[in-house]
């Protein structure tokens, strides 16, 4: 487990680290988790009673990234899934306040109907909104959605799955992937930067991919029927060990998901990876723990 310490962070302060936010009323608190990799986990209070906990990959002039976490004291635990809620008001606030807070609109989101395919899709202008504020108007059979265009919010939804963040400095293209073990075995992740090689002229050495929290090989233990999936790809033996004592397999997705998208031509020293366990953390949502659980979101906009 990573070890983590809490600051509070003044609006001075963060000119000079420099973050920039354009909200004034936020407060702010910063969580450095020490590993490979920092990370920063913004507790944010919008207003009086309104709690959101955030962390951020990317926040700079260009591109936004990041992830929302669980957080008891808020609407549902900050549940942001309207297909798995007691009340899709109290997702639609949540969704609100993330908004507010990235200073951009409810209507500048875009989410997909997951289904655990190897379906993605070139969101448009003409998607602007879809699946915001109701699940029926979602994208609909789609896991990964990408686009050129700026000032969209692309969502996606975990709960122990694994979720990729790309983008590409070159052209400004920006995407998110939502790949469980089935988008995995389907390999959703090779099959859509092999489309952006081919169909958008996109050079793999142009992206940079962050793998968000997910659940751990620790954690993730399966029967034979999905070890033989993932034996069959041929390229994941290295990320599977067998426990002879449960007589369970344990698969790394997150570092099988990293191999596709070094299969693809991406420098393995621009894929990142956040070992935050959603089983094990309390800031996670798991499905494996909870059946009932709330569900991350997972986002990436281009900054016009």
């Amino acid at each position: 487990m990573s070890s983590l310490y809490l600051t509070r962070i003044t609006p001075s302060i963060l000119l000079r680290t420099g973050q920039h936010f354009k909200n004034p009323v936020c407060i702010l608190y910063r969580i450095l988790y020490f590993s490979t990799e920092q990370y920063l986990l913004w507790r944010i209070w919008i207003k009086k009673g309104d709690v959101m906990k955030v962390k951020f990959y990317e926040n700079n002039k260009h591109f936004t990234a990041g992830m929302t976490m669980k957080d008891e004291s808020g609407l549902e635990k900050n549940n942001m899934a309207l297909h798995v809620c007691k009340n899709p008001d109290h997702v639609v606030e949540n969704r609100k306040m993330l908004a507010a807070f990235l200073n951009c609109r409810l209507d500048d989101f875009v989410c997909a109907h997951q289904t655990h395919s190897a379906n993605f899709h070139r969101v448009t202008l003409e998607d602007k909104g879809r699946g915001a504020g109701q699940s029926e108007t979602a994208i609909p059979d789609t896991d990964a959605l990408y686009t050129f265009e700026p000032n969209l919010l692309l969502c996606t939804f975990t709960a122990d799955c694994v979720p990729v963040i790309f983008s590409n400095k070159v052209n400004g293209l920006v995407g998110v992937i939502h790949s469980g073990w089935q988008g995995t075995v389907k390999e959703i992740t090779l099959k859509l930067f092999k489309h952006l090689k081919q169909m958008e002229g996109c050079h793999p050495g142009d992206f940079h991919v962050q793998l968000g929290a997910a659940l751990s090989q620790e954690k993730f233990e399966v029967d034979e029927d999905v070890y033989v999936k993932f034996k069959d790809l041929g390229y994941a033996d290295d990320f599977i060990y067998y426990n002879s004592q449960t007589g369970k397999y344990h698969i790394d997705n997150q570092l099988t998901v990293k191999k596709q998208c070094e299969l693809a031509g991406i420098p393995a020293d621009q894929i990142k990876i956040d070992q935050t366990c959603t089983y094990l953390s309390p800031d996670g949502f798991s499905y494996r723990q909870n059946k009932k659980c709330g569900r991350h979101l997972t986002f990436v906009m281009r900054k016009r």
